[in-house]
């Protein structure tokens, strides 16, 4: 009989020990879809809700036309980006710069969508709005870098143009007075000239729709005819949407110059003609006056725009520069179009 042990009896080798279940790991928020989005839109949302409360009357409380509303909710705006970019996980210097941009678009979009801005106001102070940002992201980035407390930084930041808004009205806005010019050479004579200016209607909109100041939403001129009225000679303006007002005529000698103050009436503007922050002739800015001089020269005349404004805001180096170039563009525009009706209408006579 064998010794030999039975191969069926012996123990076979130990079966390896079930693997552990891997533990589970919250998803990464880095790794979420569109995870680079939702810091920007948090702070496109915090800014909406500033703009939100900040809907007082011009020269009231809490009015979005305060400097605590234009330098501080786009800055809250990118603080708010950045600091909810860092949560999830450390970011670059550049980061903190260019990001605020795509939430200040945001936020200007949100207050497209649900009306309570107009273009005008959108387009002109989008550089305004992104420099600010990204001084509100700069500034959350170095305070989530050295210190401990983002957060009680962040509130205290959120809070800050709340605090401003209720009280900087109590001191009245500065106001700045500007002005451009503008000259061009018209193959015609004065004569002609001098009827156009006063008699131009049918104004159609491949006339001057190339100005920008028409092409981000300003109405666009229809008909300005003078008249003989018995206050003097005024000249009847039109724009689309409505838009009415004279201009009182301050200076008239035929065939040389014109010139005159804008009056504009309380129904001037109809709802939704221009954003209640640029109307003309309210509580932030004002045409003063225009005047035309024509001087004749061989072969035609030269005719020159003088335009003046008045500026009253907490950023009036902003809005005068912006000033500055929509009406100077205006007035180029608007010579070109008395040059083309002036020379069209004098081939015609020819």
């Amino acid at each position: 009989m064998s010794t030999e042990p039975d191969d069926t009896q012996r123990p076979g080798p130990a079966a390896p020990a079930p693997a552990a279940a891997p533990a589970m790991s919250g998803i990464s928020i880095r790794h979420m879809p569109f995870a680079w989005f939702w810091p920007a839109l948090a702070g496109a949302l915090v800014a909406l809700l500033l703009r939100i409360a900040f809907s007082g009357g011009p020269g009231q409380r809490f009015s979005a036309m305060l400097g605590s509303f234009i330098y501080l909710a786009p800055a809250v705006c990118g603080a708010v980006t950045v600091y909810m970019a860092e949560r999830i996980g450390r970011r670059s210097w550049g980061y903190y710069l260019w990001m605020p941009w795509i939430s200040t678009a945001l936020f200007l979009a949100g207050t497209l969508a649900i009306f309570i801005e107009g273009l005008v106001c959108a387009v002109v102070i989008i550089p305004l709005f992104a420099f600010m940002g990204s001084l509100g992201g700069l500034a959350m980035g170095i305070v989530c870098r050295v210190t401990n407390w983002p957060r009680p930084a962040l509130y205290s930041f959120a809070l800050l143009p709340l605090v401003f808004g209720a009280v900087e009205p109590q001191w009245p806005n500065p106001e700045q007075v500007s002005g451009t010019s503008r000259t061009l050479f018209i193959a015609a004579p004065a004569e002609r000239v001098w009827h156009e200016l006063n008699n131009a209607q049918g104004i159609r909109p491949s006339e001057v729709g190339d100005a920008w100041a028409y092409r981000i939403g300003v109405p666009m001129p229809v008909a300005g005819v003078t008249q003989d009225t018995p206050e003097g000679r005024v000249r009847k303006v039109q724009w689309q949407k409505d838009v009415h007002f004279d201009e009182i005529i301050t200076e008239w000698r035929p065939l040389q110059r014109v010139k005159w103050r804008y009056r504009f009436s309380p129904d001037s503007f109809p709802a939704g003609a221009l954003d209640d922050h640029v109307v003309i002739g309210g509580h932030y800015f004002d045409l003063r006056d225009s005047a035309y001089t024509l001087t004749p020269h061989e072969g035609g005349t030269e005719l020159r725009i003088d335009v003046s404004w008045r500026v009253s805001t907490r950023f009036n180096w902003y809005a005068d520069r912006v000033a500055q170039f929509l009406l100077g563009d205006f007035s180029e525009h608007i010579l070109r179009f008395y040059k083309a009706r002036s020379e069209t209408a004098e081939a015609a006579a020819a």
